[in-house]
């Protein structure tokens, strides 16, 4: 991996984060009414609530993650061998 790629990257992973945890907020909040969602340690929750809210965070940072990094990889893919063919 080229240190601009590298570099790409962690920009996107950074982002990718930062949409994930807005997007995660605005989900829980249209399915449970609640602004937060439950934390682990907070023991007036439910088992249930507190694992439904992590499996729909996890399935949401692992949607974004894949759709970000696989844009940030066919777009440098494309820079570089659509830079290569034009010379």
């Amino acid at each position: 991996m080229q240190p601009v790629e590298k570099a790409a990257s962690l920009g996107m992973g950074m982002l990718s984060g930062a949409l994930a945890a807005a997007l995660f907020k605005r989900v829980w909040k249209l399915a449970s009414g609640q602004d937060d969602a439950p934390d682990a340690g907070d023991l007036a929750r439910t088992w249930s609530e507190v694992l439904v809210a992590a499996a729909v965070q996890g399935a949401i940072f692992g949607l974004v993650k894949a759709a970000v990094h696989r844009a940030g990889a066919q777009t440098f893919r494309h820079r570089t061998v659509t830079g290569k063919t034009k010379r």
